[in-house]
């Protein structure tokens, strides 16, 4: 199928935007089938509102938690929520300790 350059206008701010043939393809190739409702600005101010991102990273700013570190006792803070029973390193003593992969 041969896809054409098309005119779209952003449901958000009104402007005209182009969906480009390239764009169609790849719209295509992910089985997508609607055609985007905003421009590729209004896009990633969306995309960011809602901690997205692109590039597989993380979405945001991570929750941190407090934490002390097992090893050598300095405070520190952690992606995830400490339980007890499991040790938790800082960052410089879990590059010590981690296991090899």
């Amino acid at each position: 199928m041969s896809f054409q350059d098309k005119s779209l206008t952003c449901a958000d701010c009104g402007a005209t935007f182009t969906f480009t043939a390239q764009e169609q393809e790849f719209f295509q190739s992910k089985g997508y089938t609607n055609e985007p409702k905003r421009c590729p600005t209004c896009r990633e101010a969306r995309k960011a509102e809602r901690g997205g991102g692109g590039g597989g990273g993380f979405r945001g700013r991570r929750q941190m938690y407090p934490a002390v570190c097992a090893q050598c006792g300095k405070e520190t803070e952690v992606p995830f929520e400490p339980r007890s029973g499991r040790p938790v390193y800082c960052s410089d003593c879990y590059s010590k300790v981690k296991p090899a992969r």
